[in-house]
């Protein structure tokens, strides 16, 4: 799958704190000098404000909620900050470019890797994080029906409780889910969440460090077009007949059929002995299939 991506992006998250980085890398585990990165954001200072672009044309003022800087309710170091969704039930969404456009062909895994704390017992809200083309692109609007290659965090809805693995297939034009789903974590403090989309067209996610799904992009997202599919260049034959059984045209009903009762009086079976006809009434064999009826 080819990536070249010039924005990166938070959409939907509600009342959590996060900071986040993109960069690539030959190997995950390779030394920070083989790393190039691309964004990164710690939001330990007011300048984030200046970095990012608010969607603020995305809602109506009053459906969107602004964003606060802040250690959390509970940290272990108070100049060590996130930014945080103001208010609860609203849309939040921001946007900021890359170092440089991002493109798959420079021999490097791509790495999203960022950390959220849900502060809250959360219902329903999501922290996820997007890569869209730069061209054409509009951060004041940017929001949910904005176009984008690749979407990764947790979302929790419910009894929906999952983090987002979505690549954008160009061939197809659509947003390809990862098939089977992947867990996320529900309690109020921070966790680390880790894409990896390798240039061997395989993949990796971590939560905490800690690998929870890996394998081959064609397995896991459905890119690839099935091997076999109709001929459009074939059409239904003319005396082609659709039901499966019909009448047969030349078979008649044989005489006497009406005349064959479906059960007749069991012919081994014989008046009991104790019958008694004033106490009992008028004793009948029982019935039984006839084997004539057809």
């Amino acid at each position: 799958h080819h990536f070249s991506q010039q924005k990166f992006t938070i959409d939907y998250p509600i009342t959590n704190t996060m900071k986040f980085s993109l960069f690539a890398t030959a190997a995950f585990a390779a030394v920070p000098a083989a790393a190039e990165i691309y964004l990164k954001e710690q939001f330990n200072d007011e300048g984030w404000k200046d970095r990012w672009t608010v969607s603020s044309e995305w809602k109506d003022a009053a459906d969107l909620g602004e964003w606060v800087r802040t250690a959390g309710e509970f940290y272990s170091d108070e100049s060590d900050t996130g930014i945080k969704t103001g208010t609860d039930f609203r849309f939040y969404g921001l946007s900021a470019p890359l170092a440089k456009p991002f493109n798959s062909s420079n021999g490097k895994d791509l790495v999203i890797q960022y950390s959220v704390k849900h502060e809250q017992g959360i219902d329903c809200g999501g922290a996820y994080i997007k890569l869209l083309p730069g061209k054409g692109f509009d951060a004041a609007k940017f929001g949910g029906d904005t176009p984008y290659s690749v979407m990764f965090g947790p979302d929790i809805c419910g009894a929906n409780k999952r983090t987002h693995v979505i690549l954008h297939s160009n061939p197809k034009d659509e947003n390809l889910l990862i098939e089977k789903d992947i867990h996320c974590e529900k309690d109020k403090f921070s966790h680390l969440y880790t894409l990896v989309v390798r240039t061997d067209n395989t993949f990796e996610v971590f939560v905490d460090n800690k690998s929870v799904r890996s394998g081959k992009l064609e397995d896991a997202f459905d890119f690839l077009y099935p091997k076999e599919i109709e001929d459009t260049s074939q059409s239904k034959p003319e005396d082609w007949v659709d039901e499966r059984m019909i009448v047969d045209s030349a078979d008649t009903k044989p005489a006497g059929y009406d005349d064959i009762p479906q059960e007749i009086a069991d012919p081994d079976s014989s008046k009991p002995d104790d019958w008694d006809d004033e106490d009992d009434g008028e004793w009948e064999p029982p019935m039984v299939d006839n084997p004539d009826y057809k």
